[in-house]
């Protein structure tokens, strides 16, 4: 994937807009399936919530795109950052461990809250940062040059963050823009020009993966990725569907369904009390004969808003 990435970076660095940068995707992924953006900039100058789009994919104060990954697991096999746009490396940090973010650990990352990061300087005034990389994994030093695609390290979970994902601000002159929207830093919804070569997509909302266990899983394994299981035993002590997603707002909702191989089992509707910038809810059965029938079992997750459908994933288990 990378190498298709790079070079539809390479490609436009030669054609940037006057006096603009034009950013390629800063992350080896492909949102929507391998990644997701969780967080955009945050362009209500109080303490309220607003996105580029007026909705709420955001949190008071921030002021970048995150992108995030489905769990520690993809984080483990290593996840490129790359490059947005070419330039000079101006700084960088490396040696933080990686580690989710907790009153145990708040003083080693006070006054570092981006963790192991780079900074690099475009043309014109422009500055990209790239924060919570992996420890260790840093490619590039201060003073080096670099092409828009160029590896500068692997996404991590260092510095003040709860979960794997790249971190990326775009700064002209020292002041905070937002990549979507580049002009008014206030205003919502103005079909203002993006400063991406192809802006990613970025629903309120979705649903992260979904999966089948014996039993509520933990959401340590959830985050993790190895709570699913695509196996299991006929005499299981249940049949459980879970769903992971990021974007929650109180009131959303989270349909399940579950079939066998006798028909449907089970569906069930989960309501979130509290906005939750990512979340997990799992429904299912307990065992209350001697064994499951054996066979196939489908599960479907909808995450729904309201009459809007944000999201919609299957999965399944054999049983034998």
């Amino acid at each position: 994937m990378r190498a298709a990435i790079a070079a539809t970076l390479l490609s436009l660095a030669a054609v940037p807009a006057a006096g603009e940068i034009v950013l390629g995707l800063p992350i080896d992924c492909q949102p929507g399936d391998t990644c997701h953006i969780q967080h955009l900039v945050d362009r209500d100058p109080g303490p309220g919530v607003q996105d580029y789009t007026c909705g709420r994919l955001s949190y008071d104060g921030h002021q970048g795109t995150d992108f995030a990954l489905p769990s520690l697991a993809a984080m483990d096999r290593g996840v490129d950052v790359l490059a947005a746009a070419p330039g000079v490396v101006t700084a960088t940090r490396d040696g933080m461990v990686d580690e989710a973010y907790s009153a145990a650990n708040a003083a080693r990352v006070e006054g570092r809250d981006c963790g192991n990061g780079v900074v690099i300087r475009h043309s014109d005034g422009w500055e990209t940062q790239y924060c919570h990389l992996k420890q260790g994994s840093i490619k590039v030093a201060k003073g080096a040059r670099v092409e828009a695609g160029s590896v500068l390290g692997q996404v991590g979970l260092s510095g003040r963050t709860q979960f794997p994902h790249l971190h990326l601000s775009v700064r002209l002159d020292g002041a905070v823009i937002d990549p979507f929207d580049p002009t008014d830093p206030v205003a919502c919804a103005t079909d203002t020009a993006p400063l991406w070569h192809q802006p990613p997509e970025t629903p309120p909302g979705g649903l992260i993966h979904a999966g089948f266990s014996a039993g509520v899983p933990s959401y340590q394994s959830v985050k993790e990725g190895t709570a699913t299981r695509t196996v299991l035993p006929s005499d299981a002590s249940g049949l459980v569907l879970f769903a992971y997603a990021y974007g929650g707002f109180s009131g959303d909702e989270i349909l399940f369904h579950i079939t066998g191989p006798q028909g449907s089992i089970l569906i069930q509707r989960a309501v979130l009390e509290k906005d939750q910038a990512q979340f997990f809810r799992a429904s299912g059965k307990r065992l209350t004969t001697s064994h499951w029938p054996t066979g196939t079992y489908h599960g479907t997750v909808s995450y729904l808003r309201g009459s809007t459908t944000l999201g919609q994933v299957t999965a399944q288990v054999d049983i034998h």
